[in-house]
């Protein structure tokens, strides 16, 4: 895979690993069945000093690049599968596997329906690598990279039955002019520039404090509110660079650094969302705390 170094595949085949199907035998390597049993998301993983976080995310939706492989045909996927690159398949970096996704060219329209069993891309901006297959049913084959929508959805047993035998399924309905356009332009902006709070990290390290985030719009901290998890880094340094972009947090735990925006009113987590996942972080998810138990009051009851 162009996108995926031979190092970034080997640890990502710890992540699809389990008992006995997919280990060597004599020398040759056994591939999984393909079946969407059981579901997998996997531990989080680090490639190129970034640290992705697989999560079910059965809302997900991603505006970004794709780009599309298609030289490993017998390579093992994430999940343990053979790589056929003629296949409807895609490669996503949190996504559960497998899972499927409809792809919509911003370029055409035109709408697809996909398996996803591998990890990959990563490299910034791209939110899906498509195998030949899909790159060609899309009709992005020449182009290498396009602009796309990824939506996560949970087609019928006849779709997925189609994919798993290497069929494609049948075309979606394709995006209108007026959703394309809306989609390429991005979410829209504040008239003024909005100064947003400096990041924090937390415990002692320094974080910059004299970025603001332009063109947001006010969010409202709500005590027991929604967190919007931008991502996960095992290098501090990263993880404040990130949070002063977004004017988020960096909070140190057992050794990573979770960069957050919160907490937030359900409405405004949602649009912190889709602005951080606007700005390149198309990973990003919503991230619900409960809230914390009242103190327990040491007054006497009134009898």
């Amino acid at each position: 895979m162009p996108l995926h170094s031979r190092a970034a595949i080997a640890a990502l085949l710890l992540l699809a690993a389990c008992a006995g199907g997919d280990r060597p035998r004599g020398g040759q390597r056994r591939y999984r069945p393909v079946a969407d049993l059981p579901v997998r998301i996997g531990p989080p993983y680090t490639i190129r000093g970034r640290t992705y976080v697989p999560a079910e995310d059965r809302d997900y939706i991603g505006v970004g690049m794709a780009s599309w492989y298609g030289s490993e045909s017998g390579r093992q996927t994430a999940n343990g599968e053979r790589f056929r690159p003629d296949w409807i398949g895609a490669a996503h970096r949190t996504l559960p596997l497998p899972s499927y996704v409809e792809v919509s060219s911003l370029k055409t329209g035109r709408t697809i329906l996909v398996r996803i069993n591998d990890r990959g891309p990563f490299v910034a901006n791209r939110v899906i690598d498509l195998s030949r297959g899909a790159a060609r049913q899309l009709g992005m084959e020449r182009d290498g990279t396009i602009p796309v929508r990824v939506r996560r959805v949970f087609p019928s047993d006849a779709e997925r039955a189609a994919l798993r035998a290497g069929r494609p399924a049948a075309l979606r309905p394709t995006l209108t002019e007026s959703e394309r356009r809306r989609l390429l332009a991005g979410p829209q902006r504040a008239a003024a520039p909005v100064p947003r709070p400096p990041a924090i990290i937390t415990p002692a390290i320094p974080a910059p404090m004299d970025a603001a985030v332009p063109d947001a719009a006010p969010l409202s901290p709500m005590a027991g509110g929604v967190f919007v998890l931008v991502a996960t880094f095992a290098d501090p340094v990263e993880a404040v660079r990130v949070a002063r972009d977004v004017g988020g947090r960096a909070d140190l735990a057992d050794g990573m650094a979770r960069v957050r925006i919160g907490p937030l009113a359900e409405p405004d987590a949602q649009a912190a969302l889709a602005r951080v996942r606007s700005a390149g972080y198309q990973d990003a998810r919503l991230d619900r705390e409960p809230e914390p138990e009242p103190p327990a009051s040491d007054m006497e009851p009134t009898r």
